[in-house]
């Protein structure tokens, strides 16, 4: 005979176990239904996304090229578009999609939430840039419109993310793409970085890596054929043809010199300095406290004196004191008054 007690205890075990699993809502398979539809929804944004990729940059939008930038296969990527187009959010047509009107809407939506998400990793967090990419594309199916309209309105409505991309407006409004690959400019010709693609990931990571980022003013150098020479600063670069594909700039024979900007620290007491830009390697809260006191383009700052120790050093910065460490003075580029003067005499 079974023990009753150890019988009544197995039974409830089981009672337990189904309610765990089965409890509306709450369970482990609604939960792992949620977890399904989730995913689901994620990867048909993300086929929304790739299909306005491609619009924006006037691609042929196929099966195979949505499943190449969605790094899914084929028959994935069929399935999804099919059920798009049940949504009536996708058109089919010789082998060619396109976004209907909702499509788009949708599609804004999201891109939208991927920059601002991206402009606030670099504006207001530590987080590496080559960082940014791969986290907004985890938050960005997570805000709704109005959330994403908070957003904006907390990070000032930016125009650009970090990487130069314009942001979608909340009316959907988006600019054309301005600039050209830094490859196609010529030995001699100056401009600005406009935008660093951030897609994909390795080929951003060196950009990164070498020290690239937006409003660099740069100057091509002579080189040979299949790499692209050219200088910023006293820095030199040497790259392939491909990597400078990546790097998209703004031509202007206005642009400063890139081979005349030095460091603020370089700047001795007694001495001023007109500021062209900060450098890309400072990011998030330090680079907001710099432009916070008004390090911008075209400031004029006067170096007053150095403290016992020798660092920090006190500048005067729009009227005021500010005591700027030597690693923080080395992120801001400049023109040093004096030897501006001679080259204008």
């Amino acid at each position: 005979m079974p023990d009753p007690a150890l019988a009544l205890l197995v039974f409830f075990a089981l009672v337990l176990l189904c309610a765990a699993f089965f409890w509306p809502g709450r369970g482990i398979a609604s939960r792992l239904g949620r977890i399904a539809r989730l995913t689901e929804r994620v990867r048909m944004e993300d086929v929304l996304k790739q299909l306005y990729k491609l619009e924006y940059d006037r691609l042929p939008a196929t099966a195979e090229s949505v499943a190449g930038g969605v790094q899914i296969s084929r028959s994935q990527a069929i399935r999804l578009l099919q059920r798009l187009e049940e949504q009536q959010l996708v058109t089919a047509g010789a082998a060619r999609f396109r976004l209907t009107e909702p499509g788009r809407a949708q599609a804004l939506h999201i891109v939208r939430t991927h920059r601002l998400w991206e402009r606030f990793l670099a504006d207001r967090t530590a987080t590496p840039p080559e960082d940014w990419h791969v986290q907004a594309e985890a938050r960005e199916h997570l805000l709704t419109a109005t959330e994403a309209d908070d957003l904006a309105a907390a990070l000032g409505h930016p125009v650009y993310d970090p990487h130069g991309d314009p942001i979608p407006t909340a009316a959907g409004e988006m600019p054309e793409r301005a600039g050209v690959p830094l490859a196609a400019i010529e030995p001699g010709g100056r401009a600005v970085i406009t935008h660093l693609e951030d897609e994909p990931e390795d080929i951003y990571r060196e950009l990164v890596g070498l020290g690239l980022g937006l409003m660099m003013p740069v100057e091509r150098l002579e080189g040979v054929a299949g790499r692209v020479r050219f200088r910023s600063g006293d820095e030199r670069y040497d790259i392939s043809s491909a990597l400078a594909r990546n790097v998209t700039v703004e031509p202007s024979a206005e642009v400063v010199d890139a081979g005349s900007t030095r460091s603020l620290a370089e700047v001795q007491p007694g001495g001023s300095a007109s500021v062209v830009g900060i450098a890309p390697a400072c990011r998030g809260p330090a680079r907001r406290r710099l432009l916070d006191l008004g390090v911008v383009p075209g400031t004029v700052i006067h170096a007053r004196m150095r403290s016992a120790a020798g660092d920090p050093v006190a500048y005067d910065i729009r009227g005021a004191l500010i005591a700027l460490r030597h690693e923080q003075a080395a992120h801001i580029r400049v023109d040093i008054a004096d030897e501006v003067e001679k080259k204008a005499s």
